[in-house]
């Protein structure tokens, strides 16, 4: 049977968002439970979609791919003690590949999304990465263009104001040398979390995403 995202796990984001304290959580985590059990099965079936081009995510489960719903608030403004999303990492465990590009799949009402590439990686990472770029701009720029690519993502980050020491200030990919964060973002509308084909849509954001991770990967030595 293919899974698909019920609107009853769209219901409970949005009323955890009303009603974000823990109370009203303890008296309704059947309701969480039931919405993490449907993120689980439908990411479970875009892994065994992925594996086909990518194997690096064949060893995933989604248990192990989705984040707590509990904040952590110590350093935050915010005190509220839960996130008003459900989100599921499709990134290779492991200490060589720590700070690799992956999937990421983002399920919360109004303001859902696919994305891939890397946000957080360490700053050795993040200049293989620049000096891949500035070698082989024409192979990442011939990615970035590609029509279908470009149809569904877009290349998102924080970026420098000036292109980072040890690269020519006159370097033809600086503008791209100046990104903090290389990720590449598919927004979705609650329309399209709730379609009936949002696995195989999914899966065929993910195979765009795949050569960019490739890339990246390539650059990050994992």
């Amino acid at each position: 049977m293919k899974n698909v995202i019920n609107p009853e796990t769209l219901n409970f984001l949005s009323t955890l968002e009303f009603n974000n304290n823990r109370e009203w959580f303890n008296e309704n985590k059947n309701l969480y439970l039931k919405a993490k059990e449907n993120v689980e099965n439908v990411v479970n079936e875009i892994i065994s979609e992925v594996e086909e081009f990518d194997k690096s995510v064949e060893r995933l489960e989604a248990k192990n791919c989705i984040f707590r719903i509990y904040k952590d608030t110590r350093f935050s403004k915010d005190k509220t003690p839960y996130k008003t999303n459900i989100g599921a990492s499709l990134v290779e465990k492991g200490p060589k590949t720590l700070n690799q590009a992956g999937y990421y799949v983002h399920i919360e009402p109004g303001k859902s999304f696919l994305a891939g590439g890397v946000y957080m990686t360490e700053s050795k990472n993040l200049k293989a990465i620049r000096e891949k770029i500035s070698s082989e701009g024409e192979d990442f720029l011939k990615i970035l263009n590609k029509k279908t690519f470009k149809d569904v993502l877009e290349l998102q980050g924080n970026r420098l104001v000036k292109i980072p020491q040890g690269f020519d200030k006159e370097n033809p990919m600086g503008f791209y040398l100046k990104f903090k964060q290389f990720t590449v973002f598919h927004p979705l509308s609650n329309e399209d979390v709730l379609n009936a084909n949002f696995v195989k849509n999914t899966v065929k954001v993910f195979k765009e995403i795949y050569p960019f991770n490739q890339f990246l990967n390539e650059a990050i030595g994992s």
